[in-house]
């Protein structure tokens, strides 16, 4: 049966009916979304709020967790309904505004990264020199490019497959996937694969190839300077590499369970690696920068030490 995908819609066929226990799934998801939502915005408001942290490195980890902010609100507000309905179906026109968020998403976080390694590289390899090569006019231009870059190439993906004429309109997803959903097309995709290719291609490599420059000449620096140097780089490098890992092993476990058939994996380790990268890595980012990032640290214990002396002078 043809189907218009301008205006049909979409089953997502990897929900299971489980009872009255989708509505501790929906409070669990829920949750899930809140504790992202408040560690991410927390850490965004003290970085803008305090002058000292407007340096490049910080912020670029302020548009690394607004992408956190970004790519959960695609994904946790379409899987809370979801989760309630029992006709698990999604319109065409939201199901590729879905696909647009979580594909930007997924391309600005490798991108971020990548720029996070070059501004790591920069500090440790010159330390001397690091205020001239990296400006906050610089960073600012950087993030702007990233954004910008990713927006645009979702763009034109997106504008191929919406054309397409599908055969069939059920996706073995918890939510839309670009891939899926150009699987289902009747009509012509070679115009769709070629561009496919060219932008997986320009995906990977074009933030791989500064991170891999940049760790090459970190370790070697490592290798040859002084102890000092090596604790500088492990503090500094611990929590972009921990990040970058993290995501990196959750796009793989995604884009597996996509193009390969996985019928033979229980269907819990399924959902599991498909919502891997999109749930674990905004809960990862705040904790892992909070923690190890020694300013950022100090600033949230002096507003938290502020808030409860005002609270307390305030009962007294």
């Amino acid at each position: 049966m043809m189907v218009n995908s301008t205006s049909s819609y979409f089953i997502l066929s990897t929900y299971l009916n489980v009872g009255t226990l989708k509505y501790l799934y929906f409070m669990f998801t829920g949750m899930l979304y809140i504790l992202i939502i408040i560690t991410n915005t927390s850490l965004i408001v003290v970085i803008c709020m305090n002058r000292s942290l407007h340096e490049p490195m910080y912020l670029f980890l302020c548009s690394l967790l607004v992408n956190e902010l970004y790519g959960s609100t695609g994904l946790f507000p379409f899987l809370l309904v979801q989760i309630l309905s029992d006709i698990h179906t999604v319109s065409a026109s939201l199901c590729f505004l879905q696909i647009f968020c979580l594909y930007t998403y997924a391309h600005v976080e490798f991108c971020n990264l990548a720029i996070m390694s070059y501004d790591r590289y920069l500090a440790i390899c010159y330390p001397l020199q690091y205020n001239t090569r990296m400006t906050y006019n610089k960073a600012i231009i950087f993030i702007i490019v990233i954004w910008l870059y990713s927006f645009v190439k979702f763009l034109i993906t997106l504008s191929l497959n919406i054309h397409l004429t599908l055969c069939g309109n059920t996706i073995n997803s918890l939510y839309c996937h670009n891939y899926l959903v150009a699987k289902l097309s009747c009509s012509d995709v070679k115009v769709n694969n070629i561009y496919g290719l060219f932008g997986t291609v320009l995906t990977i490599l074009v933030p791989l190839l500064p991170i891999l420059f940049s760790y090459m000449k970190i370790l070697k620096v490592c290798f040859s300077g002084s102890k000092q140097t090596r604790q500088k780089a492990v503090s500094t490098c611990t929590p972009h590499l921990a990040s970058l890992l993290n995501f990196s092993f959750g796009c793989c476990f995604e884009i597996l369970q996509s193009r390969f058939d996985m019928t033979s994996v229980p269907s819990v380790f399924r959902i599991i690696f498909s919502l891997y990268f999109l749930i674990i890595q905004p809960l990862l980012n705040p904790v892992m920068y909070g923690l190890q990032m020694s300013k950022i640290r100090n600033m949230c214990q002096h507003v938290i030490r502020y808030k409860m002396f005002a609270c307390c002078r305030d009962t007294m």
